[in-house]
């Protein structure tokens, strides 16, 4: 078990050049002292919102679940890591950070459902038993499943369980762009792993997926192809109300941009048009339909997304969290930034990537880059700001 000390916020000086501020907080790593001093005063946030550190030394936090009795799992991949952190005295701020499992294959992906953490890690689905309670001594997991490919080429997962009490699995394409059987799909199976299935066909890699709470319908972030310049094609935000719709990939990506290579195959008039477009190489991960009491009304059961970032292209963008608007009929009215400044300039000093709304309504961030997890509340509800020291 690794102990967590409560984190301390405490304001770095403005200095102008984001490379100088990463520069400032790469030595601050290094020398041991001050690491955890993030920039937050960076994060630009919409009127009224506030960020701050929830769990501190979380290296390379990728997918977030909560269990019954509180305990946030998280997942990682280049760590091969699973990690449980708990809050035990409620004042947001957690206190402990255990590890349940390591030397694990890319262990991005977990959920939990009836007392047992799913976790995904690349060819296998793991279960770890009534796992809240032996958070200090975790059992040994029970295979699910282990006959998904073994490609570490996208192979990395975002599991989540649907409203069909069914486990959603997507299994990423092998490569930048081909067309090989049993890939570039959303799977769905039995929680005890029967049943598997196809759900959506055509997508690329997508590291995040919702259902909408007033629909149940799925819809899900999938990352664009490489290569192809800066601009094109767009990554996309995808909707699914049935199984069986096909998205495009190889042959088509954005919705209206032919791949160079498959693209004679099939026409992109044949898939299902993403729902919104969002920007070429932001790399959007995590997604969530904001279904708390506590940020303002504009917000309830609206998508939010974290935009990983790009990583070849030749100016950076991403490296934020976006807002997705949808309208009573569940149509797109607006793609707008709601969290930025993880990227100054064109050096980051983190990485949003999985998003998950807490029962007071305030909503944790994931961040691989810089090891933590964040807290961001809306000050006229900000309940944990009151107990926090």
């Amino acid at each position: 078990m690794m102990m967590l000390a409560k984190y301390r916020p405490v304001r770095l000086p403005r200095l102008s050049g984001g490379f100088v501020v990463t520069l400032i907080w790469l030595l601050s790593l290094a020398d041991g002292g001050w690491a955890r001093e993030l920039p937050l005063h960076q994060i630009q946030l919409p009127d009224g919102f506030k960020i701050s550190v929830f769990a501190d030394n979380v290296d390379n936090a990728r997918q977030l679940a909560r269990g019954e009795n509180g305990t946030i799992f998280v997942g990682t991949r280049s760590a091969g890591r699973v990690y449980a952190v708990t809050d035990e005295d409620q004042d947001y701020v957690a206190d402990k950070v255990y590890t349940i499992d390591q030397n694990l294959d890319m262990p991005s992906g977990l959920a939990f459902r009836d007392g047992s953490l799913y976790v995904a890690a690349i060819s296998r689905v793991l279960r770890y038993d009534d796992i809240e309670r032996n958070l200090a001594d975790p059992p040994e997991p029970h295979t699910v499943r282990d006959d998904f490919p073994s490609d570490k080429h996208h192979g990395w997962k975002f599991i989540a369980f649907g409203p069909d009490g069914k486990l959603y699995v997507p299994v990423g394409a092998p490569c930048n762009v081909c067309n090989e059987e049993g890939y570039a799909s959303i799977k769905r199976m039995n929680a005890d792993g029967s049943g598997l299935e196809d759900f959506a066909l055509g997508v690329r890699n997508s590291v995040g997926f919702d259902w909408d709470p007033l629909s149940q319908e799925l819809w899900f972030t999938d990352n664009g192809r490489d290569l192809l310049g800066d601009d094109i094609p767009a990554c996309e935000l995808n909707h699914a109300p049935r199984s069986g719709m096909h998205f495009g990939f190889p042959f088509c990506h954005g919705g209206n941009v032919a791949d160079p290579e498959f693209g004679d195959q099939r026409a992109c008039r044949e898939f299902t048009e993403p729902a919104q477009k969002l920007g070429a190489h932001v790399a959007p991960l995590g997604m969530t339909f904001y279904t708390g009491e506590q940020f303002p009304d504009s917000y309830h059961n609206q998508i939010l997304i974290s935009e990983h970032g790009s990583w070849n292209r030749s100016s950076k963008v991403g490296y934020r969290i976006t807002q997705v608007t949808l309208d009573a009929n569940r149509q797109v009215t607006g793609y707008a930034p709601f969290a930025t400044g993880w990227l100054q300039g064109e050096q980051s000093w983190g990485r949003p990537v999985d998003l998950l709304v807490m029962p007071d309504g305030s909503m944790l961030v994931s961040d691989d880059q810089a090891g933590v997890i964040y807290r961001i509340t809306y000050a006229s509800a900000d309940r944990g700001e009151a107990a926090a020291p």
